[in-house]
């Protein structure tokens, strides 16, 4: 079986979409299955992981080449806003065109069940919930970086950190008035920040943020960031599942999350602390990282997430694609 397993603006996109495109891409290596990156109808299966124009464009042809066209649906109108400059805009047109274009796919692949409850309100095509999973030999031997970039950034345990690109759907005016509240914790967001990219208001509350919050931009070393935070506080108001969240809980580091559907497969208490969503103010999100400050919480919350990724490992979703592609076959 050969896979035509296309992204399309590979080069440009970054952040989640490429995070799940990178993991696929080690999961059909370990099935040993023959895949190209170019969108080719010289295939059996057309899996496209953006469906842009191109992608639509290759969907059409190759379903009337009787080639099944299997898609990601990384994006939705939902969890497009509040992200970059313009893209509150653009999100209401985007539904219709995303209903369109997922219309063109004889199988949807959803990262979680969350978002497959959300895609059945756009489309048609069959469902099927694979994760993203989390990669974690990507993580080895990030321990080793602690000091270094505790060093780098100025950084004293407990610290309360984030991962990903700094946009203000995943939560960025909570974070930094945490830090306002807390200032007797270090918080840091390890990721990109390019100002050019953001509204005004998000611009703002970087720029205004108190001197406990530092924003590190890019990092050439994401492991690093798992070494120097001690306490994931992820108070985003929408997502499709959460790569970095599998991360830090594969690292074994606590997570404090927002009791979004999203994240109804944690259990508040066991592996992670979460603040209702009818209650998630600041108030009741630096009560649970006062908490979190009590190391034994911290050890035993960090502990039950990593044994809770385990589910999530490259080797444990792989299966998943090797039957997905023969069930459209």
């Amino acid at each position: 079986m050969k896979i035509s397993h296309y992204f399309e603006l590979e080069e440009h996109v970054t952040g989640g979409i490429h995070e799940s495109v990178v993991h696929q891409r080690k999961m059909l290596d370990r099935l040993d299955l023959e895949y190209t990156t170019e969108p080719t109808l010289d295939a059996d299966v057309l899996h496209c992981n953006l469906m842009g124009p191109r992608s639509v464009w290759y969907a059409r042809r190759a379903r009337s080449r009787g080639i099944p066209v299997v898609a990601h649906t990384h994006v939705t109108a939902e969890d497009f806003g509040d992200s970059f400059r313009f893209t509150n805009a653009i999100a209401r047109p985007l539904r219709p065109y995303l209903e369109w274009a997922y219309g063109q796919a004889d199988a949807l692949v959803c990262p979680s069940e969350y978002n497959r409850r959300l895609i059945e309100t756009y489309a048609d095509a069959p469902t099927t919930v694979v994760s993203n999973g989390v990669d974690g030999e990507k993580l080895d031997g990030f321990e080793s970086l602690e000091a270094e970039y505790r060093e780098r950034y100025d950084l004293e345990s407990p610290t309360v950190f984030l991962v990903g690109h700094v946009i203000k759907r995943k939560g960025l005016e909570t974070f930094v008035e945490l830090a306002r509240r807390l200032p007797h914790l270090d918080f840091a967001w390890f990721g990109p920040l390019d100002l050019s990219l953001k509204g005004r208001e998000t611009t703002r509350l970087i720029e205004e943020s108190p001197d406990n919050c530092t924003f590190t931009s890019y990092i050439d070393d994401v492991r690093g960031a798992f070494a120097a935070g001690d306490i994931f506080c992820f108070p985003t108001y929408e997502e499709n599942e959460g790569i970095a969240l599998l991360e830090a809980m594969t690292a074994g580091k606590p997570i404090l999350v927002r009791d979004i559907e999203t994240f109804s497969w944690l259990e508040d208490g066991e592996d992670c602390l979460k603040v209702a969503a009818s209650d998630a103010g600041v108030d009741a999100f630096a009560d649970a990282i006062e908490r979190l400050e009590d190391p034994d919480l911290r050890e035993r919350l960090g502990s039950n997430a990593a044994e809770r990724s385990e589910a999530f490992s490259l080797e444990s979703v792989a299966n998943q694609y090797r039957t997905l592609y023969d069930e459209v076959t």
